[in-house]
């Protein structure tokens, strides 16, 4: 796809790079989990999954919202996205060696059987450097998202990370659970790595600790809002796990784990195609309404057949792992596939609800899935794994049902930047004034006086700005 590919094709080709790092990463991730039930005992993969779950969730959480505000709100200029990068970076890193830190510190409260890793220092060691190789890729995936560039997420998220995990199961072996979270960790590193290089080289970024024109003070507030919601999103995906593991045993953790793992090849499909959209629209909040149905559309006619596909095979599907999973995880996939259309629907309106800004009733909305799914997983975990997936499944459809009126009680429309506060100086007329306004730049620099050009050159500036990609205005 060339550099003038139109907008909507832009949209198709955004979600299908999206979702194919996810199909990788998911596919390889399949892979891996067929060898680990090979190689180890399911109460070895049953705490290791949790181990796992909880890297991928503290790295998702360490974000604090920065991956959402880099999408949204880019910063103009090399310069300044460098600065705006790097200083996300710093804080990430920060964060999720904290959270690591603060979740192995309460281990004794919500999972004493995981209390060996904290009892070994280089196991601690490799739980948080894991965690922050996790957030490190997560945030630069966002960066190429931003740029229209998710092609280089299927390489290295989805290829590069996938074979490195892969090729260690087999060679630690012997080290138990402790080798199945190295052989993430080491997938975590080489992704992260990688993603650090190609942003480098495909966009030129260097580190920058400059902090004018960042417009990460600007946004805070949207930030530690988008941090908040996926903090309350991923609060059930991390807890249901728990659950299982206290109340049903290590075993049937395993069994949960890698039934949700298939599942989670469904729901990609709704989250790559909700992540284009986002970044689409933030290019262009004009076509919000536009890009929201098409959504809609694409993640109906790709997901209710793989759904159908998923809950009538699940028995095959589990076969590979072993007669065991099969015979105690099938129900529980069924029902798990089943649930992919509520998430989806979930998905898809708490996107749209996030680009209109409305953080409130998407707080709201991810509230009532984390209420919903935990209260009935602790109410339903001692009658199976069934129930389990139900609460999941009911979580989801009640937080989408609620997200969706919200989203068309306000009858969402194209998001608008706000106005700029335009000082033109002396001289000028207010018919000049309207129409520079009618420009529609975007705001000033902190601390750079109000443009004075006439508005015939603001005009032919801002139309220059909306037509170049995103990775062109990266570049200077």
């Amino acid at each position: 796809m060339g550099r003038h590919a139109r907008p909507a094709d832009q949209m198709f080709r955004s979600s299908f790079f999206l979702l194919a790092s996810t199909l990788t990463t998911a596919g390889l991730s399949f892979l891996f989990w067929v060898v680990v039930a090979r190689f180890y005992p399911p109460e070895q993969v049953g705490l290791a999954t949790s181990l796992i779950s909880a890297t991928s969730l503290l790295s998702y959480l360490s974000m604090f919202g920065l991956n959402s505000t880099l999408i949204r709100f880019p910063a103009e200029g090399r310069a300044a996205r460098n600065g705006q990068i790097t200083q996300s970076t710093a804080l990430v890193l920060l964060v999720s060696c904290v959270a690591a830190g603060i979740y192995l510190l309460g281990l004794p409260w919500y999972g004493h059987k995981l209390l060996f890793v904290r009892d070994h220092a280089h196991l601690a060691a490799l739980f948080v450097v894991s965690c922050a190789c996790a957030s490190l890729n997560l945030l630069v995936k966002s960066v190429f998202i931003s740029a229209r560039m998710a092609q280089y997420n299927v390489l290295s998220d989805g290829i590069l990370q996938g074979l490195a995990k892969l090729a260690a199961p087999v060679a630690l072996v012997g080290f138990g659970a402790a080798g199945i979270l190295g052989s993430a960790g080491i997938g975590y590193a080489v992704a992260a790595a990688a993603a650090l290089l190609l942003l480098r080289r495909r966009l030129g970024f260097r580190f920058d600790f400059r902090t004018r024109g960042t417009r990460l003070r600007e946004q805070l507030r949207f930030s530690v809002a988008s941090y908040v919601s996926s903090l309350i999103n991923l609060a059930p995906v991390l807890v249901t796990p728990l659950i299982v593991l206290q109340k049903l045993g290590a075993a049937e953790a395993g069994y949960y784990f890698v039934a949700f793992q298939i599942a989670a090849l469904l729901n990609s499909v709704s989250t790559a195609v909700g992540e284009a959209v986002f970044a689409e629209v933030s290019s262009d909040p004009s076509r919000f309404g536009e890009l929201l149905r098409r959504s809609a559309k694409m993640i109906a006619v790709v997901q209710v057949p793989a759904v159908a596909v998923v809950a009538a095979g699940s028995g095959l599907l589990l076969l590979v792992f072993g007669g065991g999973y099969t015979e105690a995880a099938s129900g529980l996939l069924t029902v798990l596939a089943l649930a992919a259309l509520a998430v989806a629907l979930n998905t898809w309106a708490c996107f749209g609800l996030k680009l209109a800004q409305r953080m409130k009733q998407l707080i709201t909305a991810n509230a009532v899935l984390a209420c919903t799914t935990i209260g009935l997983a602790l109410w339903w975990a001692p009658q199976g794994l069934v129930r389990v997936g139900c609460a999941w499944g009911i979580g989801n459809l009640a937080a989408g049902l609620f997200a969706t009126a919200a989203l068309l009680r306000g009858r969402p429309s194209a998001p608008r930047p706000p106005e700029p506060d335009i000082d033109p100086g002396p001289g000028w007329s207010p018919v000049d004034t309207l129409q520079l306004r009618a420009v529609r730049l975007p705001g000033p620099t902190a601390g750079a006086p109000p443009s004075t050009a006439p508005p015939s050159t603001a005009a032919s500036s801002a139309a220059a700005s909306s037509a170049a990609t995103p990775a062109e205005r990266y570049r200077p």
